[in-house]
């Protein structure tokens, strides 16, 4: 009972006569671990509409709300023990691993039957590609880190304007001068850095790049050399030191903030700065509490090698064990939520139904990042934005200027967890030991890293 770009509702009419008077059983069982978390209660009453709305358009299903929250450590077992949701949130640096394992099924042949191929971001493809061309997932939403920013900590330390928009920091320089600005004037914090886990280095790879580094080259015979020790690296961890020793403007203990606790930093005038993402206003605002007008961004500050943004997203994957009526099954659902190009009652009515979602629960409405090229789907997109904006643009546009500019780039290539991992060892000896050798550290973590690389390096023939 496959779905084209027709929409659903022709198709309900088609499953009715299918079906015939008589109710049925649902034959077709869909996973859904995209479900939101328990403590995500209004996104979970969105999902729950989207539910009774799949009774009426696909009766032959049962969607079963399965939340999961990807882990490298826990997805493989997962895969083998066959307990896989039909679909799954991941992220972008692991769509070409798990479709090197075998891990997750091939859908191209339904996203082709729909029409989504060719609406789908060619860079998004490209990364949900395997090397002959076929396609094991579609985008949920793409992302660049910027700065979040506290905009009271900024206004009590006279770093707005006439106003009241934050005097955003351009430069790295900068930015560690407001932060000692800001600290100095309120007592809070200028940054919260993360130093915790795989985050840290996440975060730390922008910085780097703000240096001119380059952390990891893939070479013409599919293996790959770290960088970790390369000049440019080194100074941007003696850099990140010096926010320790020198300006002395992070949190108290930078190694136990993770991704989840700097938006409580800033959302509760611990912190005025976090580097974060433009799909993730949500937590400080609706999840901690933060006011709609107290949260600005702002580009990622530049370098000596420029200013870049790291960019990613999230893309919705499906279990290697699901059929192919079970993907359809699940492609519905996310047609219904508004996650594809299709412009349809349907779609229309889960983009309204997600932007109503964000106003009501105190979240900032801004724009998205384009998963989607299909200019008819990016204005229905624009107009459910559009006519539930509840923040002041000025807040953001510096944020969005800079991502629309030249300066996005995609996360290292290789082991890419293994190596934020690395780089968080990093992080954590240089903010707890002022003595630190950052050389020396960088040095070790390269060797690992490259140990890594090579123990995954695919066998000579």
């Amino acid at each position: 009972m496959k779905r084209r770009v027709a929409g659903l509702l022709g198709a309900t009419l088609a499953a009715s006569m299918m079906l015939g008077v008589a109710a049925q059983a649902a034959d077709i069982t869909v996973n859904l671990g995209i479900w939101p978390e328990d403590t995500l209660t209004d996104e979970i009453t969105m999902h729950e509409g989207f539910l009774e709305k799949m009774k009426e358009l696909r009766p032959d299903v049962e969607y079963v709300p399965a939340y999961y929250k990807y882990s490298t450590d826990t997805f493989m077992p997962m895969v083998e023990a066959s307990t896989v949701p039909t679909v799954f949130e991941s992220w972008f640096t692991e769509p070409q691993k798990l479709i090197k394992q075998g891990a997750v099924a091939d859908i191209t042949d339904q996203l082709e039957e729909r029409g989504w191929l060719d609406a789908m971001n060619p860079a998004i493809r490209e990364l949900l590609s395997d090397e002959n061309g076929r396609i094991y997932g579609t985008p949920r939403d793409g992302y660049a880190l910027g700065l979040m920013v506290n905009v009271d900590l900024f206004k009590q330390a006279g770093l707005v304007d006439e106003n009241g928009v934050p005097k955003f920091p351009q430069t790295w320089d900068e930015l560690a001068e407001d932060a000692k600005a800001i600290k100095e004037a309120t007592g809070a914090a200028g940054l919260c850095l993360l130093a915790k886990d795989n985050a840290g280095g996440w975060h730390f790879s922008n910085i780097a790049w703000a240096f001119g580094a380059t952390l990891v080259t893939e070479n013409e015979d599919g293996t790959f050399t770290a960088n970790l020790a390369s000049d440019e690296a080194i100074a941007a961890m003696e850099y990140v030191k010096s926010l320790k020793w020198e300006y002395d403007v992070l949190t108290a203990d930078p190694t136990s903030e993770d991704w989840g606790t700097g938006f409580t930093q800033i959302a509760t005038d611990n912190a005025a700065m976090y580097i974060a993402a433009n799909d993730a206003v949500n937590q400080p605002t609706a999840g901690n509490g933060m006011a709609l007008e107290n949260l600005a961004m702002c580009a990622i500050p530049a370098g000596p090698g420029g200013q870049y943004s790291l960019s990613g997203g999230t893309p919705y994957m499906f279990s290697k064990d699901a059929t192919p009526e079970e993907i359809d099954a699940a492609l519905d659902y996310l047609e219904v939520m508004g996650k594809c190009p299709v412009v349809s009652d349907e779609t229309v009515s889960g983009l309204e139904a997600d932007a109503q979602m964000r106003k009501d629960a105190g979240i900032p409405v801004i724009q998205k990042f384009p998963c989607w090229i299909n200019e008819d789907f990016l204005a229905a997109e624009e107009k459910s934005i559009e006519e539930n904006a509840n923040v002041d643009p000025a807040l953001y546009q510096p944020y969005f200027d800079a991502v629309s500019a030249d300066g996005l780039r995609t996360e290292e290539p290789g082991q890419t967890q293994d190596m934020y991992a690395e780089l968080t060892k990093v992080l954590q000896a240089v903010l707890t030991d002022e003595s630190a050798d950052v050389a020396s550290l960088m040095q070790t973590a390269n060797e690992n890293y490259q140990t890594i690389l090579d123990n995954a390096a695919p066998a000579a023939e």
